[in-house]
């Protein structure tokens, strides 16, 4: 006879939110899809481990809108596809799966920033180059 028992796990992160100059904005987050194959291994996410096998965007990645597939990804001062117009900042740690085309992110379209401690480096752009309403510190 076989004894089976249930077996459950959780996964906790936490939030690294310093660039966060106020919580203004952040319980109005917009919920968004986020092109994964357009993110890089320790730029813009953790990789997974064999404990932990799912990659972690991290929060405070600037994101635009692709025009062709309304996806989001890194935003690109340099793109053409869209992404060159800054839509706002990831406002909570993703874990997605890897492999996965997509996953679901909250977007900070309006509220504070402090861009020195973002996670990759940012330079805010011209404002017709935004659709987010956000001041930077």
């Amino acid at each position: 006879m076989s004894d089976y028992q249930v077996l459950t796990t959780t996964t906790t992160v936490t939030d690294d939110r310093t660039w966060l100059a106020s919580l203004d904005g952040v319980h109005e987050a917009q919920t968004i899809p986020i092109d994964t194959s357009k993110l890089t291994a320790g730029t813009h996410y953790t990789a997974g481990t064999q404990n932990q096998p799912r990659h972690i965007i991290k929060s405070g990645i600037p994101l635009g809108r692709i025009t062709a597939s309304g996806l989001y990804a890194p935003f690109n001062s340099a793109a053409s596809d869209g992404t060159q117009i800054l839509a706002g900042f990831l406002v909570a740690e993703t874990a997605f799966t890897p492999g996965s085309p997509k996953t679901a992110g909250a977007l900070l379209w309006r509220g504070e920033v402090q861009t020195s401690k973002l996670p990759v480096s940012f330079a805010p752009p011209a404002a017709t180059n935004t659709t987010a309403f956000i001041h930077y510190r």
